[in-house]
């Protein structure tokens, strides 16, 4: 869709021009809320990762550093937003490269002369959990790509927009390729009961080889992951805001700049947004946080939904086309319901129903009482 219409606001005005007006306002709602509500998650583990080399520092304090130097970073403009993102692109696609070169080296026993005696052999059973296991589990593999619709957003700045199903085939590629190879070592050298979840899996494949800067050099690359995808995230919520208030969906206050062009007030809104997410992360019980941020999860899922139907409307695509979009749309349903399977999923699924019915319910208002009259004054 942005190779043949570039729109600064992305799959928001893309749903507008397929659905109507309720659309966009939604799919722009439901994204902004899910993103700042996955935001103060990224910012605790972040900072709970930082804790490793400063243990007595409160993790208020870490959220907080990061949140600030992620608004600087927006506040900077796209060319500091640019400069960062490439920058810890590449760290992170080096430390994942180096990850997979002396995990490959260990499973070949090149490393301390033998090859691991755990691995793919203590996998009797390739699905332990059985077929509900793996349908309840099947929502973390969508997580995993959680966030490429912020390309979307960026692609309206390409040079050339027309290359943009280019780079994202291409984006998509690399990292299944880079998934695939580090999920598979990880499994070929440790056996599944060795798996924690409070540790990074890639530690724990490699630290029965004792190389000391492994945990100091992966832990570093957590830090930069979640930050990086952060600031990605938070650039998007901004651009979202000021789409959403250009389009009279939001107060005009969050479309006005200031200090150089800069949209301030949106990314004041923003940060209010972060610092209340952070300080739910932080307060409330972990049971009910983990709820919120699988709602928000699922939020972020529902987008995905309106732009694989927007696109059926705005794109004109033959037979192929369209079963890619339901063979999508399938794996997405089945996904989100898969976490009905599991007991810690469902009041997830439930409240991030809650949060779409809230959503829907402004959408309703906005429809009855301001817009079928903006509509009816400028006919007349």
């Amino acid at each position: 869709m942005t190779a043949q219409q570039p729109e600064k606001g992305s799959f928001r005005t893309y749903a507008k021009q397929a659905f109507g007006r309720w659309a966009g306002f939604s799919s722009g709602w439901v994204y902004w809320l899910s993103e700042i509500l996955i935001m103060g998650s990224q910012l605790t583990a972040i900072s709970m990762f930082a804790r490793f080399w400063l243990p007595n520092l409160p993790l208020w304090m870490c959220a907080t550093a990061f949140a600030v130097l992620a608004l600087l970073i927006i506040f900077l403009g796209n060319r500091g937003f640019d400069t960062t993102e490439n920058i810890l692109s590449v760290a992170k696609l080096a430390a994942t490269v180096m990850f997979i070169v002396i995990a490959a080296a260990a499973w070949m026993g090149w490393l301390h002369g033998d090859r691991p005696k755990e691995g793919l052999e203590a996998y009797r059973n390739w699905l332990p959990g059985g077929w509900v296991g793996a349908w309840s589990s099947l929502i973390f593999a969508f997580y995993a790509f959680g966030g490429i619709e912020v390309m979307g957003m960026m692609a309206f700045r390409m040079k050339k927009p027309k290359d943009a199903p280019k780079a994202g085939k291409v984006m998509l590629l690399i990292l299944t390729v880079l998934y695939g190879l580090t999920i598979g070592l990880v499994l070929s050298l440790i056996a599944p009961d060795k798996l924690n979840p409070k540790e990074s899996p890639l530690i724990t494949a490699l630290s029965q080889f004792q190389l000391p800067f492994i945990p100091h050099v992966f832990n570093a690359v957590l830090i930069i992951a979640g930050f990086s995808t952060m600031v990605a995230s938070l650039y998007a919520v901004v651009t979202m805001l000021v789409t959403l208030s250009e389009e009279h969906d939001a107060p005009a206050v969050f479309s006005r700049t200031a200090m150089k062009d800069r949209p301030v007030y949106a990314l004041g809104m923003s940060a209010v947004g972060l610092a209340a997410s952070i300080v739910l992360s932080l307060l409330i019980p972990g049971t009910i946080y983990e709820t919120i941020t699988i709602a928000a999860g699922l939020l972020l899922l529902y987008n995905w939904v309106f732009i694989l139907l927007s696109a059926g409307r705005v794109l004109k695509k033959g037979s192929e086309g369209r079963i890619k979009r339901m063979t999508g749309l399938a794996f997405i349903v089945l996904a989100v319901f898969g976490t009905m399977a599991r007991g810690p999923g469902r009041p997830g699924f439930w409240g991030s129903l809650g949060f779409l019915a809230v959503i829907a319910l402004v959408a309703w208002f906005m429809q009855r009482k301001v817009w079928s009259k903006q509509q009816a004054g400028s006919q007349s």
